[in-house]
C-alpha cells in the first residue's frame, strides 16, 4: 500500500521560514506539493519530477523550493518568506505514471495523497 506522510508544519510569524518533508513507502519519479485553505480549491504548489526539473505556483515562485530530501524516498518543501496567504493544509502527493512538473502540478494527475500538515503564518 503506498502511504505518504507529511511533517514539518507550524505556525510561524510573516517573513519566516519552515521546511515541510513528506516521507513515501516508495520513490515517485513526479512528486508535488499542494495545499488548501478553507473554503478554497486544493492548489498545486510545486511539483518535481526526477531530481531536477520542477515547477512552482507563482504566488510562491522564488519563495518556495521543491527538492528531494536527504533521507530515502522523501520530498521536501522549503519554504521562506511566508506570508499569512500561505496559511492552508499542505498536501504531499504523488503520481503513478511519470510525467513532467508542469502536469504533476496539476491534482488530477496525482492518485496519491498524504493526509496533510498544517502551515499557519500570522502577520
Amino acid at each position: 500500500k503506498v502511504q505518504l506522510l507529511e511533517s514539518g508544519g507550524g505556525s510561524v510569524q510573516a517573513g519566516g521560514s519552515l521546511t515541510l518533508s513528506c516521507q513515501a513507502s516508495r520513490y515517485f519519479y513526479s512528486m508535488a506539493w499542494f495545499r488548501q485553505a478553507p473554503g478554497k480549491e486544493r492548489e498545486g504548489v510545486a511539483s518535481i519530477s526526477g531530481d531536477t526539473s520542477s515547477a512552482y505556483a507563482d504566488s510562491v515562485k522564488g519563495r518556495f523550493t521543491i527538492s528531494r530530501g536527504n533521507a530515502k524516498n522523501t520530498l521536501t518543501l522549503q519554504m521562506n518568506g511566508l506570508k499569512p496567504e500561505d496559511t492552508a493544509m499542505y498536501y504531499c502527493a504523488a503520481a503513478e505514471n511519470s510525467m513532467t512538473p508542469e502536469f504533476g502540478i496539476r491534482a488530477d494527475y496525482n492518485n496519491y495523497w498524504g493526509q496533510g500538515t498544517q502551515v499557519t503564518v500570522s502577520s
